[in-house]
Parts: structure tokens; C-alpha cells; sequence
């Protein structure tokens, strides 16, 4: 005895229609139109209540269906593109070696069809290029890619391009700024945002103040003819500290500096009293400050005619006429100090003494200068020291 296997037909919309017709127009039973159609009576009434529940509006037509379908295919493919071209926003400008690593770490999770035609790169291409042996970095580049991250570490994240490739270049590496910029971005060496600072000035006082005899003279042309001097404050979890430093304009040397809980004269004394100690300036030496009180007490203006030297202040509330100094402590905060909350005071003082002593005056390079650091170029000259 043989069974006959019967295969399941498919059916068009439009005998569909014309099947339910008979029933509904020209009066055959279900059974009588199904047994002509050589049907089932059951699929012919499913089709006859399907089309009188679409007639009324209760369920959607085929036509409904596949616009609904087409829609939400276009809804799912709109919000996988969202997602791409977010998260492809940093590689849009660079080349086409990135994209392809770009478009290999999400082939998983996005088509790669969708991913090759929103970055504008060749599918066949990405293929050809998936399909080489990696490439090997040969050890003089690793060995730059390895200075580089450690150059911007010791900055604390801080060194711009130019910066960098002039540093490099300082310790024998051949390489532009262009090379120096893409590489960064390879290894995603992004410079911290700036951050503001308030400036401290304490000037309601009655002290008798000088004129600004520096008028914004920057660059003396040797050291020990101008020093300038201010305060800034940091904040630790045991409270505020306040810095003065004392900077040499000539080179943008710290040559003194000290720090207290109390924003006193004798904060302001001691940082003088280093840079004596260590520069023993000539006669006529320009000392330039605002008009705080510190500098204008009784005290201070009494060491500066002890050591001969001419007072000169800024004008009212202008920051701009001791610009170096205020450049300074931007630098600080910016560059080294903007992001560390300080747990007790001895941290903070510690992280300055390293920032002024190790990094600012002998491993910054300063474009003021020429890129070079303040210790090298007084060296250049022969003519001072100082601690190392």
C-alpha cells in the first residue's frame, strides 16, 4: 500500500478573491465552492473571514501588511545608521586604514553593506583589506609611539602637537608635525580642555603702591634685570593653600617660591628670599607685582630697597600687565593641578614642588623661548646657577 504525499500549494491573492467570490457574490455554499476549487472548506472559510475583517477595517490588507513591514524594516535600518554614525563620528576625517578597523570591530553588531556606505568606502575594498597579514610596526616607530605615550603621561595629558613633535625632535627623533598630529590621534593622545582660574589680588588696603615701570616689557635681555611675582591658591581637602612664586622673565624661570595656609606677607617673603638666595641679583633689579597687600606692606618694600631693587606694579585690576606670571600659574592649574583633589596639604605642596623644580623649569619647553626649557636656556649663556 503506497501513500501519496500531498505537497501544499500556494495560492495567489487573487484566487484568494476569487474563491471567496463564489461564496459571497454568486451564492455557493463553502462546501459547494471549496469541493469545485478542489479546496478545503476550512481554508476557504479562513479566506472569507479574512477579507470580510479586512472589508471592515479589523484587519489590515496584504497591500496594509507589506507597507507596514517595508516601514518598520526602514525604522530598524534608520536607527542602526543612528547608532553608526555615532559611534564612527571620530574616525569620519581619518583615512581609510582606520575605517576598515572601524568597520571590522562592529561587523558583528551592523551590516557590513550599512557600515561601508555610511563611512564611503568600497565593500570589495574593506574585504581586500581584511584580507592581508597584519601589519608590522617596525621598532623604530614602536619605539616612537612608546616615547610619545610616555612624553604626554609625564605632561599629564597636557602636550599639544606642536609641543610634542618639538620634544621629539629634541631627543633625535625625525618627525613633523603632521606625522606628530596623526599619530596622536592613533593613540588617542586627546589634550585635557583648559580650565579657567580666579586670580588673587588683595588690593583694598592703604598701603602707598609704585607705578608700573615694567610697562609690560617682557623680555629683558639677560637674567636678573626683572622678576615677577604674584599668588594663586589650592584647594586640598584640609583647605586652601596659597603659592607665590617669584619668576625670572628672561628665561620664565621659577627662581623662587613658597606656600602657605595663610595668604600672609611672610608667604611672600619667603618666595623672595629664595630667589635672593639662589640669583644674588644686582642693583636695579625690576621687581613687578600687583598691588596686594603683601607686596605693598611695610615689610616687603623694605627688603626691596634692601637689595636695591625698583618696585614696579600693575595697573588697577589688570591682569595683563604681569601676563608671565599669570601665564604661569595658568599653566599649573591646567597642565597639572586642575584635576587632583589633594587629600592634605603636604600632598598639594609635594605635587608643586614637582611641577616647579622637575617639570616646569627643566622638562617644559616654552615657545617664549624657542621650545627649549628654562634651565637650558640660561645654560646657553653660561652666566647663572642654580638648583637642578
Amino acid at each position: 500500500m503506497t501513500t501519496e504525499i500531498r505537497k501544499r500549494r500556494n495560492y495567489t491573492e487573487d484566487f484568494k478573491r476569487e474563491a471567496v467570490a463564489l461564496v459571497t457574490e454568486q451564492g455557493y455554499k463553502i462546501s459547494e465552492a471549496a469541493r469545485s476549487l478542489d479546496i478545503g472548506a476550512n481554508l476557504l472559510g479562513r479566506w472569507r473571514r479574512q477579507y470580510e475583517e479586512e472589508a471592515s477595517g479589523v484587519r489590515l490588507t496584504a497591500d496594509e501588511r507589506e507597507e507596514l513591514k517595508r516601514l518598520r524594516k526602514e525604522v530598524r535600518n534608520l536607527r542602526m545608521e543612528k547608532e553608526i554614525l555615532k559611534k564612527a563620528s571620530p574616525v569620519f576625517r581619518e583615512g581609510n586604514e582606520v575605517k576598515y578597523g572601524f568597520i571590522r570591530e562592529q561587523a558583528n553588531d551592523y551590516p557590513v553593506n550599512l557600515l561601508c556606505r555610511l563611512l564611503s568606502v568600497q565593500r570589495s575594498a574593506y574585504y581586500d583589506w581584511r584580507g592581508r597579514p597584519g601589519k608590522v610596526i617596525p621598532p623604530e616607530e614602536l619605539a616612537l609611539r612608546r616615547r610619545m605615550k610616555a612624553l604626554f603621561a609625564a605632561a599629564r595629558d597636557s602636550l599639544g602637537s606642536r609641543t610634542m613633535a618639538e620634544n621629539l625632535r629634541l631627543e633625535g627623533f625625525e618627525i613633523g608635525r603632521d606625522k606628530t598630529r596623526r599619530l596622536m590621534k592613533q593613540l588617542q593622545l586627546k589634550v585635557k580642555q583648559k580650565r579657567k582660574y580666579k586670580v588673587t589680588t588683595d588690593s583694598k588696603h592703604n598701603f602707598p603702591v609704585a607705578k608700573n615701570v615694567l610697562n609690560r616689557q617682557f623680555s629683558p635681555s639677560a637674567p636678573n634685570q626683572v622678576w615677577g611675582t604674584d599668588i594663586t591658591f589650592l584647594w586640598t581637602q584640609q583647605g586652601w593653600i596659597y603659592l607665590a612664586v617669584v619668576i625670572d622673565l628672561y628665561s620664565r624661570r621659577v627662581v623662587g617660591w613658597s606656600i602657605d595656609r595663610r595668604m600672609k606677607k611672610a608667604l611672600v617673603i619667603r618666595a623672595l628670599m629664595m630667589a635672593v638666595n639662589l640669583r644674588n641679583p644686582p642693583p636695579g633689579l625690576i621687581h613687578h607685582s600687583d598691588r596686594g597687600s603683601q607686596y605693598a606692606s611695610h615689610d616687603y618694600q623694605t627688603l626691596l630697597r634692601q637689595y636695591d631693587m625698583i618696585c614696579s606694579m600693575s595697573r588697577k585690576g589688570n591682569c595683563w600687565d604681569n601676563a608671565p606670571v599669570e601665564r604661569f600659574f595658568s599653566s599649573l592649574k591646567r597642565e597639572w593641578t586642575g584635576d587632583r583633589l589633594y587629600r592634605t596639604r603636604q600632598e598639594a605642596i609635594a605635587d608643586v614642588r614637582e611641577y616647579v623644580a622637575v617639570y616646569y623649569n627643566s622638562k617644559r619647553l616654552h615657545s617664549t623661548l624657542g621650545y627649549t626649557t628654562p634651565m637650558n636656556y640660561e645654560k646657553r649663556l653660561n652666566k647663572v646657577s642654580g638648583i637642578s
